[in-house]
């Protein structure tokens, strides 16, 4: 276990504005531990690497079929770009669109009667975010296959398709990444993640990657009870009693984890120091946004931390905290819970 000093930083880290969490940030595609010289050698992630490209190219030819009488969609096709950059270490990234419908030939993987196919499949803007939310899921499945950088960029990237479905009108509830087993859940606010949870609790593994996340939780339970106090509209009172519920729950579900796997699940801290004043409902929105924000890059960094069973949890946090970060207004990114650029783009994160 963590000396006390470094799990009530790991949790202020969550509220305060400087030094983001990121526990992984080399490559999402080297063996960190691998020679720097040994690139010869079979790289182990290229069945997961080239099913997630598969599965980006349909998207990038999905849009292409629609900028013609959708340009505004041009910002979400590139961000998929930069997810097949990230993806690819040897491919060229392919260059965003400029709204001709035609650029999709010319990605790699992405041949012209991909395009044309994928044209006939989708030719809404409701089947596009249906096909977003069903390529966000399928790269989940591939967590467990993955090295530990590329399952924690697999999860971003996951993220950040629901937003986009999110975003294209697609208002279906999210879907947990793992099946709920039929085994002992308590009630919580999020049924997939007390049953998901219960499921693994007798194999947690190291509890240091969940103390820390428990520690990010007690954060913004406490973060919260600060933005509940200044709001005055009667919709905003209600979301942020929402997301408070949210976060006990999983603040419990971590308890649970921990207690299962026979740790000792740390307590909150006395108090928590606030990144900036907070004194009404706008500075109160903009806490909120950075609560979530924050706790994006606790759990990218969790799914690279723990051992394969427990990733899809982390991934369920990050997709949540995403999407209650952009329901707070915060800046959206194509990369979720990644502060640090995806080495292999080249391209800044925005």
């Amino acid at each position: 276990m963590q000396p006390p000093s470094r799990r009530t930083f790991l949790a202020l880290g969550l509220l305060l504005t400087g030094g983001a969490l990121t526990a992984c940030t080399d490559s999402p595609h080297r063996d960190p531990g691998s020679p720097a010289g040994d690139h010869n050698r079979p790289d182990p992630d290229e069945p997961v690497r080239r099913r997630a490209l598969d599965a980006t190219d349909a998207l990038l030819a999905a849009y292409d079929a629609l900028l013609p009488q959708a340009p505004q969609l041009q910002p979400l096709r590139e961000d998929v770009a930069r997810h097949r950059a990230a993806l690819d270490t040897a491919t060229p990234a392919p260059t965003p669109s400029p709204g001709t419908g035609t650029s999709g030939a010319g990605t790699p993987g992405a041949t012209a009667s991909t395009a044309t196919t994928t044209a006939a499949v989708v030719p809404t803007t409701a089947a596009l975010a249906s096909l977003e939310r069903q390529t966000a899921q399928a790269r989940l499945a591939d967590l467990g296959a993955a090295s530990p950088p590329l399952a924690r960029l697999l999860a971003s990237v996951s993220a950040a398709g629901v937003l986009h479905a999110v975003a294209l009108g697609d208002a279906a509830p999210a879907a947990a990444a793992a099946p709920a087993p039929s085994s002992s859940a308590s009630p919580s606010a999020s049924a997939s993640t007390s049953a998901s949870t219960s499921a693994t609790a007798s194999a947690a593994g190291p509890a240091a990657p969940f103390q820390d996340a428990l520690g990010a939780e007690h954060a913004a339970v406490y973060g919260y009870g600060v933005v509940g106090a200044r709001l005055t509209d009667d919709g905003q009172r209600t979301a942020a009693r929402t997301s408070l519920a949210a976060h006990q729950a999983r603040r419990d579900a971590w308890q649970r984890l921990l207690a299962g796997a026979g740790a000792t699940p740390d307590p909150a801290a006395a108090g928590y120091q606030l990144p900036f004043p907070v004194g009404d409902a706008a500075s109160a929105g903009r806490l909120a946004a950075h609560l979530e924000t924050r706790l994006t890059t606790v759990y990218a960094d969790l799914v690279a931390a723990v051992p394969t069973p427990q990733r899809p949890l982390a991934a369920d946090a990050l997709r949540d905290s995403a999407l209650r970060a952009r329901q707070w207004g915060a800046a959206p990114t194509a990369f979720p819970g990644l502060a640090d650029t995806p080495a292999a783009t080249g391209t800044p994160t925005p």
